[in-house]
């Protein structure tokens, strides 16, 4: 079995989706693929107190283990390698490749023997920090893979970062393009958000909202203004009717209306037929603007809608063949 040690030296860098991008990849191609998790002090968890990114890829892996096995909570007895090479044990019974995300440890990797990937979001040449990491992980090192690259800036670093990086003694493995598509939220996400209530199709909950929009300036441009964007969510007053109507002209995610006045008939009417979900919430406009904002600044990749982009993504930037290689794995690329 091949174990895998996905990690990064910074919290937001795309270890999640790296993880997802692999593990797919590989569990298409027929691989017996596992995941484990090393939980973190500050773990992002579901309602029902489970480590979100642990629910995510047992989801889109098929993993059979339960979560508390996936992301064990964090013990305190013994040393932490020690700690997760024991429970390491339970999941990786039956795989070909062992995923593991965790925390810049470089004792972890060296206790499983484990194969290394530093996912990083730096766009020049390689930081005290990382060149430090690189050599506390030594052999054990794959290389780097280099996350949310602006668009504008992928080609050159691209092209520059191989050499730069290699003077430092590190392999680029990829680089992978900032997608907003990639961090957007869902309906429910932006419901939950700002308190909001939903007034029709809750079932939609799961579709991504890519865009935010506001009122238009005037009634007349509404449908054009709101046709500039597609799979929005729109922040109106709820007692703009003009604009909603104008908005749900357009392919519109949800409307998210400020204040709890009674809707026109034909906007509920409106709505239904064009299936689109109206969201009602006490908090004013700016309130909804801030709350999103944070929200999408706090988002992580755990939607299976993403995954056909992402899988997109890692198919035109990771040389997988090479990747395999390096692992010790067949590929049929």
């Amino acid at each position: 079995m091949v174990t895998l040690y996905v990690t990064s030296l910074a919290k937001g860098s795309g270890k999640t989706t790296v993880c997802a991008g692999i593990g797919q990849r590989l569990l298409n191609e027929g691989k017996k693929v596992g995941y484990f998790k090393v939980a973190p002090d500050d773990q992002d968890t579901t309602a029902e107190g489970n480590d979100s990114d642990a629910v995510f890829m047992q989801r889109i892996l098929k993993l059979k283990e339960p979560l508390e096995q996936i992301c064990p909570p964090p013990g305190k007895s013994g040393s932490l390698p020690d700690r997760v090479k024991k429970a390491v044990n339970q999941v990786s019974k039956g795989k070909d490749v062992l995923i593991i995300e965790g925390g810049n440890s470089p004792e972890i990797a060296k206790a499983l023997k484990a194969k290394v990937i530093i996912v990083d979001t730096t766009v020049d040449s390689p930081g005290r920090k990382l060149v430090s990491a690189s050599k506390a992980f030594d052999s054990l090192l794959l290389g780097v893979i280099l996350n949310k690259i602006p668009a504008k800036q992928v080609e050159e670093v691209h092209s520059q970062a191989p050499d730069t990086f290699s003077q430092k003694g590190m392999n680029v493995l990829a680089v992978l393009p900032e997608d907003r598509a990639l961090f957007t939220l869902t309906v429910g996400e932006v419901a939950a958000q700002v308190q909001g209530e939903f007034l029709n199709n809750a079932d939609k909950s799961e579709e991504l909202v890519e865009n935010l929009m506001l009122g238009a300036m005037t009634v007349d441009t509404g449908p054009l203004y709101y046709g500039l964007k597609a799979n929005k969510a729109v922040l109106l007053r709820s007692e703009r009717s003009d604009m909603q109507l104008a908005a749900l002209q357009t392919p519109t995610r949800c409307l998210v209306l400020s204040g709890k006045r009674e809707l026109l008939p034909q906007v509920m009417n409106e709505a239904e037929e064009k299936e689109v979900p109206i969201i009602q919430t006490d908090d004013d406009v700016a309130s909804i603007i801030s709350g999103i904002e944070d929200a999408l600044a706090r988002n992580r990749f755990n939607q299976t809608q993403k995954l056909p982009r992402l899988a997109e993504l890692m198919e035109q930037h990771v040389d997988f063949g090479t990747l395999c290689k390096e692992l010790g794995l067949s590929s049929k690329k």
